[in-house]
C-alpha cells in the first residue's frame, strides 16, 4: 500500500501526489459548501415523480380527516420537455480547422464518433442529465473507457448529483478551472478488492470493522508486522472524520472516493505556425530541431495536470496522472440556473412548487367537502352507541334507527345535511391553481405540450411554439455546450486510442452516398526521400461541431412534407433529380432499395434520347469506316440539289407572273387603241408567229365590277354622274360645257362676258376690247 505522508507543500512532492492534509481540506471544505440545496433538490424531484402526498400542508389536512389528493402538473411539464429535446435531438460532426488535407481525417473521425455515440449510449445519458438539469439545475455525464473487455470500450453514463462535489469557487462552466472533483459511491468491500487487489487486506478489514479497523489488533500483533498494514494502523487512528461517511455497518458497505484534481506546474510550449501548441519535450528529437532553427515560438507557461486518485476514509488506493489526452475532468456538468450570489443550482421546478401544493390541497378540500356530511341532533335521539351511528351515517344506504320517546318530545331535533354540489367559487379556484402552474411553466400549455391551447389557426399555433422555444433557449443552449463537451473527450479518446497507428476506416454509405474507406496514419516518403504521414491525425486541428440540421425522426417527417410541398411545383426534370433524396428521408426498412431503383429509372433514357443516340452511333460507325468525305460530298450535293430547285420553282414563278402582265399591258393598249391591234397581228405574222392549236387554258384572271376614271372626259365614275355622255363622235370631240362654282367662296369668273373685258381680266393684252 501507498504510505499516506503529513501535510507538506505539494509543490515539494516529487511526483505531485495529494497528501493527506489536502485531502482533509477538501472534505472540510465540502463541509462548509452551501448544503441545504442537496436536500431541497431532492424534494424538488420528488415532486416531479410524483411523490407529494407527503407535504406538510396535506399532513395536516389528513390530521383534519381530509384525506390527501394529487394532480401531478410538474412531472407532465417536465416531460413535455424532455420530450423536445428527444425530437431535436442531433448528431456530432467532426469539421478540420483549415488544415491541408484534413477533411479526410475529419470524415473518418466524425465516423468513429457516431459510432461511439451509439455504442457507448450518449444520447440516453445526456438525456437523463437533461431532466435532472431541467428539474433541479444540474446533471452529470460521466465520460470514460470500459472496464468490461468484451463490451464497447468507451461508455457515457449519467450521475447522481448527490456522488459528485467539484470545487465551489470554480467560475467556468465546465469546470477547467476547478481545484478538483470528488465522486463516492457505496460498494461491497469484496467488489472493491477485485479492483484493487494490492490493498485486499485494508478493504477487507475496513469492511468488517469499519474506520476502527485497527482496535482489533494488539500492539504484539500489530507491532510485528505481520499485516504489514503499519502505516495504514497510523493514519486509521490519527483520522477525526465521522466514520458513517465512510462504512455502513448494516449491510457493511464502504465508501469509496475518486478525487480528480489539478496540479500547476511552469512549463516551456511550442507554438507552430499553423496554431498548434505543444508542451516541450527535451527527449523528442523534434522538438530540439524546431527550437534550435527557430522554427517554432517557445515560451514560459504554467498549465494545469489533472491527476487522480482513489481513497477509502483515509487510506490513499492509487495516485498517478490522468489516464487521458484531454485536460478535462471525465464528468461533464449539465447546468441548469444558478443563483447569483452562492452559484447554487436550481431548475423549473422551484417556481412550480407552490402552486402544485396549492392544487393538492385545493382538490382534497373540494373533494372532502363533497363527501362531507353534518348531523344535528339531541341528545338521545338516536338509538345507537356514538361510533357506530358515525360510521353509519356516512354510507350511501345508512339506516339511523332514531328514539321514538325521545324525538317525541319537545325541542327533540336529528338533521343530516350534505353537500353534493360544486359551485362556481369552487370550480374557479381549482381552475386558477392549473392555470398557475400553466404561467409558471417554461413551455406554452397548448401547442408545446400537445393539449388543446388558445390558438384558433396556423399562425398562432406557430408563433405560440416559437414563443415555447424561446422561453427554453437558455436552457437548451447550456444543454448543447454540454454535449458539446461530452463529444470533445468522446473524440479525444478515440484520437488517443488511433495515435500514430495506420488505420483503415470504412465509412459506410446510405441511401444517396456511396462508401468510402480512408486511411489513417499512412506512411509515405516526399520527393525528397523523408517520411511523413499521410492523413496524420496527430497534426490535424479536429474541432467538434453539432449539426443545425437534427437527427430525429419527427424531424425528418417535417422534411418530408415540407419537400413534398416543393416538389409539386417543379418541373418533371426536376422531379425526377429530387425523388432519390425524398426516399432518403422516409422511414422505410427498404429506403434504400426504394432509392436505388428511382436512380436506375431516372437513369433510363427517353425516346428521343434514344434515337439521339442511334444517330450519334450511326455518324461515329461511318466515320471509322472512313466514309466520312464521301458523306461530306453527299451532303454538299443535296444541298446544291436543293438550291437548283428552289431557283427553278423561283424563275417559273417569275415567267408566269411576267407573262401575266405583259398580256393585260396587251390587253389594255388595245382596249385603248383599237387601230393597232391589226398592225400588231401584222408584225407578229412576218415574225412568224402561228396560233397554237388546241388553245391555251384561260387564265381566268378577276374582272371587277367599275373601274376607276383613267383620261376621259368626265370626271366621275364612268356610267354615272349628273350629265349624260354624248354618243356621237362629234359630240365626243366637242368641249364640256362649264359648270358653276356653287361655292361661295369662289364664285365662277366668266368665260364668256356679254362685254368686253379689261386689264389683267384678260389673259392677254390683244384680247382687250377698243375704248
Amino acid at each position: 500500500m501507498q504510505d499516506t505522508q503529513t501535510a507538506i507543500d505539494p509543490v515539494d512532492t516529487p511526483d505531485g501526489a495529494l497528501t493527506l492534509a489536502e485531502y482533509r481540506e477538501i472534505h472540510e471544505e465540502i463541509e462548509n459548501q452551501p448544503r441545504e440545496w442537496r436536500p431541497i433538490a431532492d424534494r424538488e424531484m420528488d415532486y416531479a415523480e410524483g411523490n407529494q402526498l407527503k407535504t406538510e400542508l396535506l399532513e395536516a389536512q389528513r390530521r383534519l380527516g381530509i384525506p390527501p389528493s394529487m394532480e401531478n402538473l410538474i412531472g407532465a411539464t417536465l416531460e413535455g420537455i424532455r420530450g423536445h429535446e428527444e425530437a431535436t435531438r442531433t448528431d456530432w460532426r467532426v469539421t478540420a480547422n483549415g488544415q491541408p488535407g484534413g477533411q479526410d481525417v475529419a470524415a473518418a473521425i466524425s465516423f468513429k464518433l457516431n459510432e461511439s455515440e451509439r455504442n457507448s449510449k450518449a444520447d440516453d445519458a445526456c438525456s437523463k442529465a437533461f431532466y435532472s438539469q431541467i428539474g433541479v439545475g444540474l446533471g452529470w455525464v460521466e465520460v470514460s473507457k470500459g472496464d468490461d473487455p468484451f463490451a464497447f470500450p468507451y461508455q457515457c453514463k449519467a450521475v447522481n448529483r448527490n456522488e459528485i462535489h467539484w470545487d465551489w469557487s470554480s467560475a467556468e462552466d465546465d469546470l477547467s478551472d476547478a481545484r478538483w472533483l470528488r465522486r463516492q459511491r457505496w460498494m461491497h468491500p469484496s467488489r472493491l478488492a477485485r479492483v484493487f487487489p494490492q490493498h485486499a487486506e485494508l478493504i477487507r478489514r475496513f469492511g468488517k470493522a469499519g474506520i476502527g479497523w485497527w482496535r482489533e489488533f494488539d500492539d504484539v500483533g500489530y507491532g510485528g508486522g505481520s499485516t504489514g498494514l503499519n502505516r495504514a494502523f497510523d493514519v486509521a487512528r490519527s483520522w477525526t472524520v465521522a466514520e458513517d461517511r465512510w462504512y455502513n455497518p448494516f449491510n457493511k458497505e464502504v465508501c469509496a472516493t475518486e478525487l480528480w484534481y489539478r496540479r500547476w506546474v511552469d512549463v516551456v510550449v511550442l507554438k507552430s505556425r499553423d496554431g498548434r501548441v505543444v508542451e516541450f519535450d527535451d527527449a523528442n528529437p523534434a522538438h530540439v530541431h524546431a527550437v534550435a532553427n527557430r522554427l517554432v515560438q517557445f515560451r514560459r507557461a504554467v498549465v494545469a495536470r489533472v491527476r487522480r486518485s482513489y481513497w477509502l476514509g483515509p487510506h490513499v488506493l492509487f495516485d498517478g496522472p490522468t489516464p487521458y489526452a484531454h485536460r478535462y475532468f471525465p464528468y461533464v456538468p449539465f447546468w441548469g440556473f444558478r443563483e447569483e450570489q452562492t452559484r447554487v443550482p436550481f431548475g423549473y421546478i422551484r417556481n412550480m412548487l407552490y402552486q402544485q401544493d396549492t392544487l393538492n390541497s385545493g382538490n382534497s378540500r373540494l373533494r372532502w367537502g363533497m363527501s362531507a356530511y353534518r348531523v344535528e341532533r339531541t341528545k338521545g335521539a338516536v338509538a345507537m352507541p356514538a361510533d357506530v351511528f358515525r360510521r353509519t351515517v356516512g354510507r350511501l344506504d345508512a339506516d339511523v334507527e332514531l328514539d321514538a320517546a325521545h324525538m317525541a318530545q319537545p325541542g327533540a331535533r336529528f338533521k343530516v345535511e350534505r353537500d353534493f354540489q360544486l359551485t362556481a367559487q369552487q370550480l374557479d379556484m381549482l381552475a386558477n391553481a392549473r392555470q398557475a402552474i400553466e404561467r409558471v411553466n417554461p413551455a406554452a400549455a397548448g401547442a408545446f405540450s400537445g393539449r388543446r391551447g388558445t390558438a384558433t389557426s396556423g399562425v398562432q399555433e406557430q408563433t405560440q411554439v416559437e414563443q415555447a422555444n424561446q422561453s427554453l433557449a437558455h436552457m437548451m443552449g447550456n444543454f448543447r455546450r454540454g454535449r458539446t463537451q461530452v463529444g470533445e473527450l468522446l473524440m479525444s479518446m478515440i484520437v488517443q486510442d488511433m495515435g500514430k497507428t495506420e488505420t483503415t476506416v470504412v465509412i459506410e454509405g446510405d441511401a444517396i452516398t456511396p462508401a468510402r474507406t480512408i486511411v489513417i496514419n499512412h506512411p509515405e516518403v516526399d520527393e525528397a526521400g523523408y517520411p511523413y504521414l499521410s492523413n496524420d491525425l496527430q497534426r490535424t486541428r479536429l474541432m467538434v461541431g453539432l449539426e443545425d440540421v437534427p437527427s430525429s425522426r419527427t424531424y425528418r417527417g417535417q422534411q418530408l412534407n415540407a419537400m413534398s410541398e416543393v416538389v409539386k411545383g417543379l418541373p418533371p426534370q426536376f422531379q425526377a433529380v429530387v425523388m432519390p433524396l425524398m426516399a432518403s428521408l422516409m422511414d422505410v426498412p427498404f429506403k434504400e432499395q426504394l432509392v436505388q431503383a428511382l436512380q436506375q429509372a431516372g437513369a433510363q433514357e427517353t425516346p428521343e434520347q434514344v434515337e439521339k443516340r442511334i444517330q450519334q452511333a450511326v455518324a461515329q460507325a461511318l466515320k471509322e469506316a472512313g466514309n466520312e468525305l464521301k458523306a461530306r460530298e453527299l451532303d454538299m450535293k443535296e444541298r446544291k440539289t436543293d438550291a437548283e430547285i428552289k431557283q427553278i420553282m423561283a424563275q417559273a414563278v417569275q415567267i408566269g407572273v411576267q407573262a401575266a402582265f405583259s398580256a393585260m399591258q396587251g390587253g389594255a393598249q388595245v382596249a385603248q387603241m383599237p387601230m393597232i391591234a391589226p398592225i400588231a397581228d401584222a408584225i407578229m405574222q412576218g415574225a412568224g408567229y402561228k396560233k397554237p392549236t388546241p388553245g391555251g387554258d384561260d387564265p381566268n384572271f378577276p374582272t371587277p365590277d367599275a373601274t376607276a376614271a383613267m383620261n376621259v372626259p368626265h370626271p366621275y365614275i364612268q356610267g354615272g354622274g349628273a350629265e349624260a355622255v354624248p354618243e356621237t363622235e362629234a359630240e365626243a370631240g366637242a368641249a364640256p360645257a362649264v359648270r358653276q362654282n356653287t361655292s361661295p367662296a369662289f364664285p365662277p369668273v366668266p368665260q364668256q362676258p356679254p362685254t368686253g373685258m379689261n386689264g389683267i381680266e384678260t389673259p392677254e393684252m390683244a384680247d382687250n376690247l377698243q375704248a
